[in-house]
């Protein structure tokens, strides 16, 4: 007859694999997800870009050879960043994270980390809004992800503008 301590562990270990299956499923969803919001906003870029040559949009580099538009998109909470932008003209909750990134001097930290600091609770609903902010935030040039939910201040920006 087995033990109770050793059916315990057996329904542990069960738990913990399929914990594991579902944070590889989550993370091979949240991917696609990604892509479709890149989507989404390169598609909102394009049809937000003026009509006359005139009005050109400003463009700057982001990486080797490469260009992107930097004026907001209608109906973006986080607008782009460019020179001259700083925290103020983001949402208050966006600013927080801002200014959290920016007060630790360039420390990367993920959105447990950065739940924390906000003083939430740190369960899987709070830290998933987080993660969404941020990760918004780095789309659009405000903070940088270092690695995988990992983030950080963009070199050269500590201080928030």
């Amino acid at each position: 007859m087995p033990s109770v301590m050793g059916l315990l562990e057996e329904r542990e270990r069960a738990a913990r694999r399929r914990v594991e299956v579902l944070q590889a499923e989550l993370r091979e969803a949240e991917a696609v997800w990604e892509r479709f919001v890149i989507a989404r906003q390169t598609v909102a870029e394009v049809l937000a870009e003026p009509r006359t040559s005139e009005e050109a949009p400003s463009v700057v580099a982001t990486g080797v050879g490469a260009s992107r538009v930097t004026s907001a998109v209608r109906g973006s909470v986080v607008p782009a960043w460019r020179e001259g932008l700083d925290p103020s003209s983001l949402a208050p909750d966006y600013q927080r994270l801002v200014e959290v990134l920016a007060d630790r001097g360039g420390e990367v930290m993920d959105c447990r980390q950065l739940a924390a600091a906000l003083g939430l609770d740190v369960v899987a609903a709070k830290v998933e809004g987080v993660r969404s902010k941020v990760k918004r935030l780095a789309v659009r040039g405000w903070l940088a992800e270092d690695r995988p939910g990992m983030f950080s201040m963009v070199a050269g920006r500590v201080g928030g503008s």
